[in-house]
C-alpha cells in the first residue's frame, strides 16, 4: 500500500502524501473510506507520528481527505476537492507551458498531449 524509500530525496511526509493521493485518485481508496489512524500508519511505516500527521494535514488542506473528531480521517468525495488545489495545478501547468514554449517546444505537441491525456508523445 504505502512504502517509504529512504533513498528518495523527497521528505518522508511527501512520500506518504503522494502514495495516499495516488491511492485516492486511482480509486483504490473509495470516498468516505477510513484511513489508518496516525498512530497505526506511523507504526506500520516505522516513522514519527508527526510525519504522518503532516501528510494528513496537507491532504486535508488540498481536499483529498477530511477529518471527523473522534472518528479519524476519511477519503473525500470527488466534489470536495479544494478549488485551491485546482488553481495550484493550473498555475504549475501554465508555468510548464510557458517554459516549454520559451524552449521552442511546438504548441501543437502540447495540444496533442492534452487531448490524449498526457504521456510521452514526442
Amino acid at each position: 500500500m504505502i512504502s517509504i524509500n529512504y533513498r528518495d530525496p523527497r521528505p518522508i511526509y511527501e512520500q506518504i502524501k503522494f502514495s495516499l493521493r495516488r491511492l485516492i485518485l486511482s480509486g483504490t481508496m473509495q470516498p468516505d473510506e477510513r484511513l489508518p489512524s496516525v498512530r497505526e500508519l506511523s507504526a506500520q511505516l516505522a516513522v514519527n507520528p508527526n510525519t504522518v500527521q503532516r501528510a494528513y494535514r496537507e491532504l486535508e488542506a488540498e481536499g483529498y481527505i477530511y477529518s471527523v473528531a473522534g472518528k479519524g480521517s476519511f477519503v473525500a468525495n470527488d466534489n470536495q476537492v479544494d478549488q485551491g488545489r485546482i488553481n495550484k495545478l493550473l498555475a504549475q501547468f501554465d508555468e510548464a507551458v510557458t517554459e516549454l514554449s520559451y524552449m521552442g517546444y511546438p504548441m501543437q505537441n502540447l495540444i496533442c498531449r492534452i487531448g490524449e491525456g498526457g504521456g510521452n508523445h514526442d
